[in-house]
C-alpha cells in the first residue's frame, strides 16, 4: 500500500474562530480597556480572515504579505498569522513629524521625509545621531537610513546605493528612521525586564480602591461626627433620664452640628453609612433635628421618624436604664416611640464603644486614626512616579534601593502621604522588574522567574556580544539597537520546513557585513557569553526545555564563537510535516557521543550506534531543507504511529516527543561541543529538575485539561534523566534515593502516579529494560499518547 500523507495547511477556520472570540469581549466584557483590546484584536483578525479570503495573504510562508519582501517585519498574531500590515507601517509617529517640520515638509507624506534625509542636512542630522547614539530603533527597519548615513561616511557609496536601490520602493509605506533619544544606545552588559516607562504605567495604573476610600472616610469624618452628637446627647443626662435638661447653649451647639453635618454630607460622598436610617448615628441626627424643629434635615428626620414610627421602634427593648448609661426613656408629650429609640441607640453606642472621652473609647479612636492615616496604594505609587521624574521612559533602573525608602519629610509635606510610610511588596514587585543588572543577578534576585522571561532579556545581552566584531563605535552602537529590534520580531507560522527570517538577510545589515571583523577575542566573548547563558539556563530551570527564542539567541552566539553546535526547536504537533530537517538527526548524531550506554540511554531504548550510521541526508519535493527518512521513520516506529494512517495531532506529537528524546533538546549540545558545567556538578540539576516533576505531577488531581500538564512533567523527567547520566555512579545512587524521599513528601495521589516511574528508573538502573513486558509495575513516563494517558487515572 503506498503510503498516504496530507501535508497540513494554515486553517482559515482559526483566524474565524479568534475573530469569534474577540469580537465576543469587544462586546461583552465589563471592563472598558479589555473591550478596547479586544476592539483591536478584532481589527486584526478581520484583516486575516480578509487577506486569507482574498489571496493577498499567504499563511505559512516566509512572505505571508503579497508585495512585501522577506525583510520586512509582519504585523503578527497569535499563532504566527500575518494581518498584512508592516510593523514599520501605520500611522505617522509623533519623530516623523518633527522630523518633517524642521525640514518645511507635509505632514504625512513618508516620501518627502525619506528623501529629506539623503540630503546634506538630513545626513548631518543622521551623522548626530551616529556620533551621540542618542536615538532608539523600535523596529529593524529603523535602523536602515543610519546605516546609509554610516556607509557614505565611510566612502562606500557602492554598498550605499544598493541599500538605497532596495529600499527605496518601500518608502512611501515604511518608516526607515529612528526615534532619537536622550540617552545613548544601551551596551548591552545589563538587561532589565520592564522599562521605566512600563513602571510609570505600572504605578500609574494604580487607582484608589472606594472601599478603602469608604472606609477611611468613615474613620476620619463619620465617625467623629458620630461622638459629636452622642455627646451632645449626653449633656440632656439627668438623674438617669435622657433629655431630661438642655443646658446652656446645647440648642445653639445643636443647630451648629446639624449645619456641619449638611455641608459635611455634601463633602463627602463616599461613605454612606450615615445615611442609612437603622443607623443609631442617623437616627441621633434625625432626633436632634426633631428636637430643634429643624425643617432643613431633609431625609435623615424624616428616614428617622419613618422608623420611629413603624418596625423599628419595637426594638428599642424595655424602658429600664441600659447596661452603662443608666438613661431612662423620658416619655413626654411626643410619645413613646421616639424617646425609646433615641434612649435604644445611645445605650448601644455607649455599650460597644463607651461614653466620647472615656478610656476604652479614646484607645479605639487612637487605633483608628492610625488605621486611617496608613497610606493607601494608590498614594504611595504616586509618590514613586514622582521620584521617576527625571528619567528615561526606554531604560531600566541601575539601582532600586533608592526608590523603596520610606516617605520622606519633605514628600509628606508635598502629597500629604504620612511620612515614614513604607514601600509594601506589592509595589516593591514592579520597581524591581525595571532593575537594570547582568542576567545572573536578575535570575538570582527571582526578578527572571522562567526560562520564557529569560529569553525575553537575552537578546539585549547578545546584541550587544553580536556587535562586538565591528570596531567602529558608531556602528557597533547601531548594530547593538538593530539587533535588540530585530530579537522583538514575532516568529511566522511557517509550513514545509521554512526557516524564520535571520538577522544576515536584512539588507542594511548586509551592506555592513564587509566590516564585521571576527577575531579571537570577539569568538571568545562569544562562548564566554554563550557558555554562561548555558549554565544559567541549566543551574536556574533544570526543568524546563529551552524554549525556541532563547535557542535562536544561543545560536547566534555560537555562530559567532565558530562552535558548531545544532540546536533543534520544538516543533508545533498541530503543523507538524510528518518529517525532520536534516538537523534533527545531526543533533541525534551529536548527542549520541555524550550518551551512548548511558542511562539515558538504556532507560529511552535508544540504539545510538544504529543512529550514528544513519546518512541519507536529502532535500525532498516541496520541503524548503534537506530530510532524512531513515531519521524520521526511526521517530514514527519508536512512537508506534503508522506512516500509512491519517494525520493527527496527538500522533504527530509522538513522534516529535521521540525526536526530542533521541536529540535531548538541545541538552547535549550545550553540554558537547559547549563546555557547560555547573560548577556544583549535574546532581544539583537532576534534583531541581525532579522537584519540577513533581510540582506538574501534583497538578494533575482535579484538572479539567491536564495534558499540556503532564506533556510538560514528561520533558522535565526527560531533563532529570539527562543530568542524572552525566553524574557518576555513587552520584546517581543517591538522588534516586533522594527522589524516593522528596516524592514521599508530597501528596498520595502524587506518590501513587509516580511510583511506577521511579520502579522503572530503578528497574533500568540495576541493569533492566522497560521495554521487557515480564517486568511488573513499571512506566517509561512519556508525555503524548493516543489513546488516553495512563498517569490520569493512576
Amino acid at each position: 500500500m503506498n503510503e498516504i500523507h496530507v501535508q497540513p495547511v494554515a486553517n482559515p477556520g482559526y483566524a474565524d474562530w479568534q475573530l469569534a472570540k474577540a469580537f465576543h469581549t469587544a462586546a461583552s466584557h465589563e471592563s472598558q480597556a479589555t473591550r478596547l483590546r479586544a476592539e483591536e484584536r478584532v481589527r486584526r483578525w478581520t484583516q486575516v480572515a480578509g487577506g486569507m479570503a482574498d489571496g493577498s495573504l499567504t499563511i505559512g510562508t516566509r512572505t505571508p504579505v503579497r508585495g512585501l519582501p522577506a525583510w520586512v517585519t509582519p504585523e503578527v498574531v497569535r499563532g504566527g498569522f500575518a494581518t498584512g500590515d508592516a510593523a514599520a507601517g501605520g500611522p505617522w509617529t509623533a519623530h516623523e513629524a518633527e522630523a518633517a517640520a524642521r525640514a518645511g515638509l507635509r505632514t504625512g507624506d513618508r516620501l518627502a521625509v525619506f528623501r529629506y534625509f539623503l540630503t546634506d542636512a538630513g545626513l548631518a542630522e543622521l551623522h548626530t545621531m551616529l556620533d551621540t547614539g542618542r536615538y532608539h530603533v523600535a523596529v529593524p527597519e529603523e535602523a536602515a537610513l543610519l546605516t546609509i548615513a554610516w556607509l557614505l561616511r565611510a566612502g562606500d557609496r557602492f554598498a550605499a546605493l544598493t541599500l538605497l536601490d532596495e529600499i527605496a520602493p518601500y518608502a512611501d509605506r515604511l518608516r526607515f528612521l529612528p526615534s532619537p533619544s536622550d540617552t545613548p544606545v544601551p551596551d548591552g552588559s545589563a538587561v532589565h525586564r520592564e522599562s521605566v516607562g512600563s513602571l510609570r504605567a505600572t504605578l500609574g495604573a494604580r487607582r484608589p480602591k472606594p472601599a478603602v476610600e469608604a472606609m477611611n472616610e468613615a474613620l476620619t469624618v463619620w465617625n467623629p461626627f458620630a461622638d459629636q452628637l452622642l455627646a451632645h446627647w449626653l449633656e440632656t443626662v439627668e438623674d438617669g433620664r435622657l433629655d431630661a435638661i438642655r443646658p446652656a447653649g446645647w440648642t445653639e451647639r445643636g443647630r451648629e452640628l446639624l449645619h456641619r453635618y449638611r455641608r459635611l454630607a455634601a463633602q463627602h460622598t463616599l461613605c454612606t453609612k450615615h445615611r442609612n436610617p437603622r443607623e443609631n448615628s442617623a437616627i441621633l441626627l434625625a432626633a436632634l433635628a426633631e428636637a430643634l424643629g429643624d425643617t432643613r434635615a431633609g431625609d435623615v428626620r424624616s428616614a428617622g421618624t419613618r422608623i420611629a414610627d413603624g418596625r423599628a421602634a419595637r426594638t428599642a427593648g424595655p424602658r429600664s436604664a441600659g447596661p452603662r448609661t443608666g438613661i431612662r426613656a423620658n416619655v413626654g408629650a411626643r410619645g413613646a416611640a421616639r424617646p425609646g429609640l433615641l434612649r435604644h441607640a445611645v445605650d448601644a453606642m455607649v455599650v460597644k464603644r463607651g461614653a466620647p472621652g472615656s478610656p476604652p473609647h479614646a484607645e479605639l479612636r487612637a487605633r483608628q486614626a492610625e488605621d486611617a492615616s496608613t497610606a493607601t496604594l494608590h498614594e504611595l505609587a504616586r509618590v514613586l512616579i514622582t521620584r521617576l521624574a527625571n528619567l528615561r521612559d526606554d531604560a531600566g533602573l541601575p539601582d532600586t534601593a533608592w526608590l523603596l525608602v520610606p516617605v520622606t519629610d519633605a514628600e509628606a509635606e508635598r502629597t500629604g502621604v504620612r511620612a515614614g510610610s513604607p514601600i509594601p511588596d506589592s509595589l516593591r514587585h514592579p520597581v524591581e522588574r525595571a532593575l537594570s543588572a547582568p542576567v545572573a543577578t536578575l535570575v538570582e534576585r527571582g526578578i527572571v522567574p522562567s526560562a520564557e522571561v529569560l529569553a525575553e532579556l537575552v537578546p539585549q545581552l547578545v546584541a550587544a556580544t553580536t556587535a562586538l566584531a565591528y570596531h567602529d563605535p558608531a556602528l557597533r552602537a547601531l548594530m547593538t539597537a538593530g539587533y535588540g529590534a530585530f530579537a522583538e520580531r514575532r516568529s511566522l507560522l511557517l509550513l514545509n520546513l521554512e526557516h524564520q527570517v535571520r538577522l544576515e538577510e536584512l539588507p542594511w545589515v548586509r551592506a555592513v557585513s564587509a566590516y564585521r571583523r571576527v577575531s579571537t577575542d570577539t569568538a571568545g566573548n562569544a562562548w564566554e557569553a554563550l557558555t554562561e547563558l548555558g549554565t544559567l539556563t541549566v543551574r536556574a530551570f533544570p526543568g524546563t526545555i529551552v524554549p525556541n527564542p532563547l535557542l535562536q539567541e544561543l545560536g547566534s552566539l555560537a555562530r559567532q564563537a565558530g562552535v558548531k553546535a545544532v540546536f533543534t526547536e520544538e516543533l508545533a504537533a498541530d503543523i507538524f510535516m510528518g518529517t525532520f530537517s536534516a538537523k534533527f538527526l545531526r543533533a541525534a548524531q551529536d548527542a549520541a557521543v555524550l550518551l551512548e550506554g548511558s542511562l539515558y540511554a538504556r532507560y529511552y531504548g535508544i540504539d545510538y550506534a544504529a543512529i550514528r550510521t544513519i546518512d541519507d541526508v536529502k532535500r525532498e519535493r516541496g520541503f524548503a531543507a534537506n530530510t532524512s527518512d531513515a531519521f524520521a521513520e526511526l521517530c514514527r516506529e519508536r512512537a508506534g504511529i503508522d506512516p500509512r494512517g491519517r494525520w493527527w495531532v496527538a500522533a504527530n506529537g509522538k513522534v516529535i516527543e521521540q525526536a526530542q528524546i533521541l536529540t535531548t533538546h538541545n541538552l547535549a549540545a550545550l553540554v558537547y561541543p559547549i563546555g557547560v558545567e555547573p560548577a556544583e556538578g549535574w546532581a544539583e540539576p537532576a534534583r531541581g529538575a525532579y522537584r519540577t516533576v513533581c510540582r506538574l505531577v501534583q497538578q494533575i488531581a482535579g484538572n479539567p485539561r491536564p495534558l499540556g500538564t503532564v506533556k510538560d512533567a514528561a520533558y522535565a523527567w526527560r531533563q532529570t534523566l539527562f543530568f542524572l547520566s552525566l553524574c557518576g555512579v555513587e552520584d546517581q545512587f543517591a538522588v534516586i534515593a533522594w527522589m524516593a524521599e522528596e516524592t514521599a513528601r508530597r501528596p498520595e495521589h502524587t506518590v501513587r502516579r509516580l511510583a511506577p516511574v521511579l520502579a522503572g528508573l530503578r528497574h533500568v538502573f540495576t541493569g533492566g529494560s522497560l521495554d521487557d513486558p515480564a517486568v511488573p509495575n513499571v512506566r517509561r513516563f512519556l508525555g503524548w499518547a493516543t489513546d488516553g494517558h495512563w498517569i490520569r487515572d493512576a
